[in-house]
């Protein structure tokens, strides 16, 4: 069993999963709110019918999962981030240029008793990250 980031977007989750699925070099799998059977779907008058709502992202081995909120009530993230942790110096800071752009960085990308290269910051989407360099610092 694998934990499975799930984050959610007013929205904007087309938009931000295509994005990710650019900077992570993937593909993502979208099921919308049209895809609903139509008896389930007429519970949810006024929900935009190309709003999202399932969409998973392959990401190395693991996954993230998204979905638009119709009802408007997702909040920014608070103390959860999704973390990848990168193969590479090169790697980590391409993700992290590419991810941080137009965000705000709570932590600039710099080594770290545990990794040469971390980074966190939040999104242009209001996703908050953690960005690393596998393995440990060089002089560790």
């Amino acid at each position: 069993m694998q934990p499975i980031a799930y984050v959610f977007f007013k929205n904007t989750c087309r938009e931000a999963m295509d994005f990710y699925a650019e900077v992570f070099g993937t593909t993502p799998e979208y099921m919308n709110f049209s895809d609903m059977p139509e008896d389930v779907r007429a519970q949810m008058p006024g929900v935009p019918a190309d709003l999202v709502m399932h969409c998973a992202l392959p990401i190395g081995d693991g996954w993230l999962h998204a979905s638009d909120d119709p009802s408007g009530g997702t909040k920014a993230m608070e103390g959860c981030n999704v973390a990848v942790s990168m193969p590479t110096d090169d790697e980590t800071r391409r993700v992290y240029e590419a991810l941080s752009e137009g965000g705000e960085i709570r932590q600039p990308l710099d080594g770290a008793f545990w990794t040469s290269l971390f980074s966190a910051f939040t999104d242009r989407f209001g996703i908050r990250w953690m960005v690393m360099t596998d393995g440990p610092a060089p002089d560790a």
